[in-house]
């Protein structure tokens, strides 16, 4: 089983989703200050938000970057009956 690379000088924990976070705010980031915010979305991003947008019944363009897809999705999940369903 593959494990995601660790960060130097920082312990993370080998599962996502636990209740913990780390100290310094893990990855998080603001899109904008992405290295690799320009590149097209991933193809994980283009499938999620297609999810999101259609339960939204809005329409992205196709053809944006991984920092713009990335705040679409932020956007979007907070208007997604899916995730308040956990609550």
């Amino acid at each position: 089983m593959a494990h995601a690379p660790r960060r130097r000088g920082t312990h993370m924990a080998d599962t996502l989703g636990s209740p913990t976070s780390e100290p310094d705010g893990g990855f998080e980031r603001d899109p904008s200050d992405w290295v690799t915010g320009d590149e097209p979305m991933t193809a994980a991003q283009r499938s999620y938000l297609d999810t999101l947008a259609r339960e939204a019944g809005e329409e992205i363009p196709a053809d944006i970057n991984k920092a713009e897809a990335s705040e679409h999705i932020d956007r979007l999940q907070g208007k997604s009956k899916r995730l308040d369903e956990g609550s």
